[in-house]
């Protein structure tokens, strides 16, 4: 009969069902069946009671937060891919490994990066809003016109894995694909692609025709695109974006939409959410979705079973699959 003690572990947020049972069958488990976002003094409750957090993207765990932390919390298994929202080096400085659940999102970011990239130069929600609002009379030659992809250029900041799936995506709708990157791709990766490297930033941006966003956001990336960079875009371009809202600089988006210096963006996140700019929202080219890029069944149930295979492998006494850091101590 075993009788190791179970680990408590704690989950801020209301996960699937099957995760949850699961969770409860291996683990001591607090569940969040509310699904009511933790404040920062129940962060801190958690932290001194738990031997594993299970946080996500929105819960913000800095160095205040983990002041707090009671000596058997040695893991904090994050719910989602980006790590941002966690103090990397407070973990480390006291022993706390830190995981993630990378690459079960790249199909569905993807997916949805690339409905964007259709979604805005055609049109797509404004004529669907013309249509409810009763403005749609008929055929006509000249209403409703959008831009044509088929030829267009597509700069890719951040060809990582979503950013590859983006490209393989965009090939087939007959765009020429163009990246920025920290590090050059493979060149069988650049060949499958068809692929033109630019190490400089702004000299891809002044020539392509939509740029879309698939970097992680990090103290580099932060107004990776600034004000500055947003200049360089021509009047007739387009920016998506379904990485991290903090890597554009909302305001200076925003200008230049106002004054036709862009000619439409696709945001599936933003810099301060779940706030959202009102002066975004206001303008009819563009398309502003509820950060879903991931929000597919079968992607949080895959990431449920990283956080769990995690958990129970690090228990086990062996180093998780997904590990981000290692505690020092």
């Amino acid at each position: 009969m075993n009788t190791k003690k179970k680990p408590l572990v704690i989950v801020t947020r209301k996960l699937p069902d099957a995760i949850e049972t699961r969770m409860m069958e291996l683990f001591d488990a607090r569940l969040n069946h509310d699904d009511k976002a933790f404040t920062q003094g129940q962060l801190i409750d958690a932290v001194k009671q738990a031997d594993v957090l299970v946080p996500t993207v929105t819960d913000r765990i800095d160095g205040g937060v983990l002041a707090h932390s009671n000596p058997n919390l040695r893991l904090i298994a994050s719910f989602g891919t980006g790590v941002d929202h966690i103090d990397l080096a407070a973990a480390r400085g006291r022993g706390i490994t830190v995981t993630n659940t990378p690459g079960v999102l790249t199909e569905d970011t993807a997916d949805m990066t690339m409905a964007l990239i259709l979604a805005v130069p055609r049109r797509i929600f404004e004529g669907e809003r013309a249509l409810r609002e009763g403005q749609f009379q008929g055929w006509a030659p000249t209403w409703m016109l959008g831009k044509r992809l088929w030829g267009k250029r597509l700069g890719i900041i951040g060809m990582g894995r979503i950013g590859s799936a983006v490209a393989r995506r965009a090939r087939a709708f007959g765009l020429s694909i163009h990246y920025h990157n920290r590090k050059r791709v493979a060149p069988h990766i650049e060949q499958e692609l068809e692929a033109t490297y630019w190490e400089s930033l702004d000299q891809m941006l002044a020539r392509m025709d939509i740029v879309s966003v698939n970097c992680p956001h990090t103290p580099a990336t932060y107004h990776l695109l600034s004000s500055r960079r947003i200049d360089l875009l021509r009047p007739h371009a387009y920016i998506v974006n379904t990485a991290r809202g903090e890597v554009i600089d909302e305001n200076a988006l925003v200008r230049r939409l106002r004054n036709d210096q862009l000619a439409g963006a696709g945001l599936d996140v933003f810099e301060h959410e779940p706030a959202i700019n009102p002066k975004l929202l206001e303008l009819p080219n563009v398309v502003a979705l509820p950060h879903m890029g991931s929000a597919t069944i079968e992607g949080r149930l895959d990431m449920g079973e990283k956080v769990i295979i995690n958990i129970k492998t690090f228990a086990d006494g062996h180093t998780p699959p997904d590990r981000v850091i290692a505690g020092l101590l």
